[in-house]
């Protein structure tokens, strides 16, 4: 059986140590290659060669015991040769055949002594921050502007994809070179002092403002025009600088093409020769050009100023919102470190949660960045199916509760709601999410938030009340705006995303949302969706 598909599955897709054991004489018979390499030997021949010392722990026996009559084994270990300390587990292939080879499995623990318990929370928060920067990476990496980031000196530290294709360079290839490379000579201009410059008073800044058309220099020593913004973050200490590029080589012709366009009807103006009937049919053409540019490049500037005003409030709340939580991680994960005794487990398990809420805060504001570019994208549509309402409602204040600060509470009021409906219960509970924790959010300690909900001709009627902060007349026109946050607010963490994408889902489920508000007084949001209502068989 150990040439069977299944067994060499076992031994070569998992990352961890893995093996297999004879349950009789206790020797090993297989190891996979992160064991071999996890135990310091070269190959797995090596390993289990007769006249190898065995790397097994003196409480393999005891353990092969507790395997063959409880069906299963498990503690933590030191092997003897490595040093490495793990949690060993063993586990019979066919338990009803005691000469069954048994499943040997190692999980190295974390350096310092750290407790199985504490090292799987570890493992579970660093897991769970890892996966928030992949998301963040990946937003990056598929962003359709030009994004590079380098350090003090100039020296290119991070690249995206649309970065290394506007300037011709293979996957990688910005990463060995320095800022300075991708900007052509001009007379006048000297970029390195302009970098210093930068460096002593970073400021989030767009070039093109104040220093007329720039150029980019691509690998082939090609140049193309492009509109830069500079932005800025610190990572322990140091200053990295963050340039988004776009390329508005399109824009530059289609203007030259316009200017042309001036200069031949200039010329046959100026041509007096040219006949009257060729002029008139060349000036009405043009004119009509002229028109449909005008329109055009109306359009366009229109949707510059809004992409450069979305593209402001991005980069001042993300460089807000992000640098928090990642302080606070970095900040903990230092803090950890200096806590090796056992006695100093509460202290360890307080940065623990510090870094696990940072991480949710993170996920969070990367999945209101994901909803947003998949509802502009046409790519969220309402699907009805049968749900239960009062369920529905259970479950999503079970899923705000850890958000209630000291003495909150939430009150839910059902009424005259059939047992089952029919509409998109995903889109409904991330609505009444959003709301839900805006109300706890913006509420202070011991205050009520309340849920109504009724049903009545085929119309649900959601409505969410607090006793928080309120939003003043000004601010209400603009609350369903990306990016938007109103100023009663502007001093606690957000996004300004939130009642943006109640708005857009309320609009897929055929309904209307209205807010009512008064500052220090509260906030009332009231949602009117159409359902449809199917009798069970």
């Amino acid at each position: 059986m150990f040439s069977h598909a299944l067994a060499d599955l076992l031994l070569s897709q998992t990352p961890d140590f893995a093996g297999l054991a004879d349950p009789v004489t206790g020797r090993l018979l297989r190891i996979n290659q992160a064991g071999v390499e996890l135990l310091g030997y070269t190959s797995e021949a090596e390993l289990l060669a007769a006249d190898a010392p065995s790397p097994l722990p003196p409480e393999w026996p005891a353990l092969l015991a507790e395997a063959r009559s409880t069906g299963s084994a498990e503690s933590v270990v030191q092997l003897g040769a490595s040093g490495v300390r793990a949690r060993l587990t063993l586990l019979p292939l066919a338990p009803a055949d005691p000469a069954a080879p048994l499943l040997l499995r190692l999980q190295p623990l974390p350096s310092g002594g750290c407790p199985v318990a504490e090292g799987l929370r570890l493992q579970r928060a660093e897991q769970a921050l890892a996966n928030s920067h992949g998301r963040f990476e990946a937003v990056v990496s598929h962003a359709t502007i030009g994004i590079i980031v380098c350090n003090r000196a100039g020296d290119i530290v991070s690249a995206n994809h649309m970065a290394h294709q506007q300037f011709g360079y293979p996957p990688e290839g910005l990463l060995r070179a320095n800022i300075d490379a991708l900007v052509p000579p001009a007379p006048g201009r000297n970029h390195q002092q302009l970098r210093e410059s930068f460096n002593a008073d970073p400021q989030v800044r767009a070039l093109n403002s104040h220093r007329g058309d720039l150029q980019g220099q691509r690998a082939d020593g090609s140049v193309f025009p492009v509109e830069v913004s500079l932005s800025y973050f610190y990572q322990e200490n140091e200053l990295y600088v963050v340039s988004y590029v776009i390329d508005i080589t399109d824009k530059r012709q289609a203007r030259e093409a316009l200017v042309a366009e001036r200069l031949r009807v200039e010329r046959l103006n100026a041509d007096p020769e040219q006949k009257v009937a060729d002029r008139t049919h060349a000036l009405l053409s043009t004119l009509e050009q002229l028109e449909q540019r005008k329109d055009e490049l109306a359009k366009a500037l229109q949707a510059e100023q809004e992409l450069g005003e979305l593209k402001s409030r991005f980069v001042s709340m993300a460089s807000h919102e992000f640098r928090t939580p990642l302080t606070a991680v970095l900040t903990s994960a230092s803090l950890i470190e200096q806590y090796p005794a056992g006695e100093q487990q509460g202290k360890r398990l307080r940065h623990i949660e510090r870094i696990r809420q940072s991480v949710n805060h993170l996920n969070d504001i990367l999945e209101e960045f994901l909803s947003v570019g998949r509802i502009e994208e046409g790519k969220v549509a309402a699907r009805a199916a049968r749900l239960e309402l009062a369920e529905l409602v259970r479950d999503t204040m079970l899923d705000v509760q850890g958000l209630c600060k000291p003495g909150q509470r939430i009150e839910p009021d059902l009424q005259a709601c059939p047992s089952a409906i029919w509409l998109d219960a995903s889109l409904l509970r991330k609505i009444l999410v959003n709301l839900l924790s805006n109300a706890l959010k913006y509420s202070g300690d011991d205050s009520v938030v309340r849920l109504h909900a009724a049903c009545a001709g085929g119309w649900l009627t959601l409505r969410v009340e607090d006793e928080g902060l309120g939003i003043s007349e000004e601010d209400q026109q603009h609350l369903f705006e990306r990016f938007f946050r109103a100023r009663s607010v502007s001093n606690l963490p957000g996004t300004g995303l939130g009642l943006y994408i109640v708005g857009r889902y309320a609009e897929l489920l055929g309904g209307t949302v209205d807010l009512q508000s008064q500052l220090g007084q509260g906030t009332t949001v009231t949602l009117t969706i159409p359902y449809e209502s199917h009798s069970t068989d």
